[in-house]
């Protein structure tokens, strides 16, 4: 049974809704953050629980040689790793290396601490992304009247390092997940661990926000794309491009987490967790139909229309939901309940 559990990037947006439900759930949870302030900042976040069911480890850089090395020495030890970190802000680089490097250094070094220095870790779940999975460069450029493609656990990203390393910031972000993913399941493969490994794949993650956000400038990049194109908007513009249609909402991948901690048939899985696609025109309706306040602001577009084009691609949670047996909330709840809290942190915002 899970009692103790290592979460790196616990304060961030996908992080803490991952150690609300762990604690939810009566676990002792040490969460790995990058500074002091954000140690205080999650205390605010979760002020109900002692030392005992929350502590903290201070990891300013993961991708550093043995960055976790302290971090997993713990008295009662860890049972389950869930690496929900990422070395990734989206800034300037001098190419693309300066992404795939540290997507492949922040995922070994936590590999190597636990095999190392905590011998009871039995699982280690990491956070990935259907970054991983989808061939967006084919996607992009597939005719109008393609048939869509449906993809599963079987697929990879087909980006090499040298496409990569050549391609837009987009192209070598998307290339660092496969890269990192593909190093976890190769240490896996040759070092022989005493755990095993579980991957979880989302698409896009929307809905509400967990943690601690003072302004909407500090919003994470999917909610600040919700902000700026649905609440900071008007109801006469163009209705937004619908970017990656496929989608999680964030409290449906965070149970997937806990799910894939305690089911035993996720065992050296890797799994997609989508809960549906979702247009520009879909996410409008759903917003302008339950949250008034938004009647001028988010774009109208054409109400019940424009729909996804023919030949766009799903990403199938049939895994998920057959082995960790997840379900998923509905489009509208999602989107709604992210527009309300927008909306609220927008009139705390401007006072």
């Amino acid at each position: 049974m899970v009692q103790r559990v290592l979460l790196t990037g616990a304060n961030g947006y996908i992080g803490s809704h991952i150690l609300s439900v762990l604690l939810s759930k009566g676990l002792s949870v040490r969460s790995v953050v990058r500074s002091q302030a954000k140690v205080e900042q999650m205390r605010a976040d979760f002020p109900n629980y002692t030392d005992s069911q929350l502590d903290f480890a201070l990891v300013p850089d993961i991708t550093a040689p043995g960055a976790y090395e302290k971090a997993v020495l713990s008295n009662p030890p860890f049972d389950t790793v869930i690496h929900a970190a990422s070395p990734f802000l989206y800034r300037v680089v001098n190419d693309n290396s300066e992404f795939l490097i540290p997507a492949l250094n922040g995922t070994k070094e936590i590999l190597k601490a636990v095999k190392a220095h905590a011998p009871g870790v039995t699982r280690l779940v990491i956070t990935g992304s259907c970054a991983a999975v989808v061939d967006f460069t084919g996607e992009a450029n597939k005719p109008a009247t393609a048939e869509p493609k449906t993809y599963t656990e079987d697929d990879w990203n087909p980006d090499s390092w040298e496409t990569a390393m050549a391609g837009t910031v987009n192209v070598a972000y998307c290339a660092s997940k496969k890269f990192a993913e593909q190093a976890a399941w190769e240490f896996v493969e040759t070092e022989k661990p005493n755990f095993d490994l579980v991957v979880l794949n989302p698409p896009m993650v929307y809905g509400p926000l967990r943690h601690s956000v003072s302004s909407v400038k500090d919003l994470n990049e999917s909610t600040s794309r919700i902000y700026s194109l649905f609440v900071d908007a008007k109801a006469d513009d163009e209705l937004p491009l619908n970017g990656m249609p496929s989608y999680v909402d964030v409290r449906d991948l965070a149970d997937a987490h806990w799910l894939a901690l305690t089911v035993p048939e996720a065992s050296n899985k890797r799994m997609i967790i989508c809960g549906g696609r979702a247009s520009s025109q879909n996410i409008s309706d759903a917003i302008r139909e339950k949250v008034p306040e938004l009647l001028t602001k988010t774009p109208k577009g054409v109400p019940g229309g424009n729909l996804l084009p023919k030949n766009a691609y799903f990403c199938s949670s049939e895994m998920a939901q057959r082995v960790l047996g997840l379900k998923f909330r509905s489009r509208e709840e999602t989107f709604v309940d992210l527009a309300r809290q927008l909306v609220e942190l927008e009139k705390k915002t401007a006072n």
